[in-house]
């Protein structure tokens, strides 16, 4: 995979910022959004054709009042117990939306595990260490970004875990 930059092929966003002042490499995936859409991730897998295993919805959770970033693919739900034991809490839940964005500097949507305003511990779903790429927002509805796993647990300083159910 080549590195892609983010003026060349989409659009500039903390995400891409992030990726590029690291050195690792990206491809950038712009595609359609409509404005209908509720289900951001199912949109972006079939509209950039890929499998929804390989499509990563990232969320925003609070365990024990820790803001926690949990990255699972879009055919799966998060295990929100499973997360609190490898955060080591008692208790996790889904943070608000209005606090995802206001900590992330993103919309619902567009929420990316890259370059977000405010670091958190971001726990990546094991299941997506067994794929050449996975493709996560970019920073904005309609905008992915193809990353190797191991690039993304580097990029965001995290670790993989078994945080996703079906």
């Amino acid at each position: 995979m080549s590195t892609s930059r983010a003026s060349s092929s989409g659009p500039s966003t903390p995400a891409t910022s992030a990726l590029t002042a690291l050195g690792i490499a990206f491809v950038a995936h712009p595609y359609e959004h409509r404005d209908t859409a509720t289900d951001y991730g199912a949109e972006a897998a079939a509209a950039l054709g890929v499998s929804d295993d390989r499509v990563l919805k990232t969320l925003m959770v609070e365990a024990d009042g820790a803001l926690v970033v949990a990255v699972v693919p879009v055919s799966r739900r998060l295990d929100l117990k499973a997360l609190a034991t490898e955060v080591g809490a008692e208790k996790a839940v889904l943070a608000a939306p209005a606090l995802a964005e206001r900590r992330t500097g993103y919309v619902v949507g567009g929420i990316s595990p890259l370059g977000q305003r405010t670091a958190a511990t971001t726990v990546i779903d094991a299941s997506c260490a067994s794929f050449t790429t996975v493709f996560v927002s970019g920073g904005r509805r309609g905008f992915d970004v193809e990353i190797a796993p191991d690039d993304l647990v580097r990029a965001v300083n995290g670790r993989y875990a078994a945080v996703a159910r079906d």
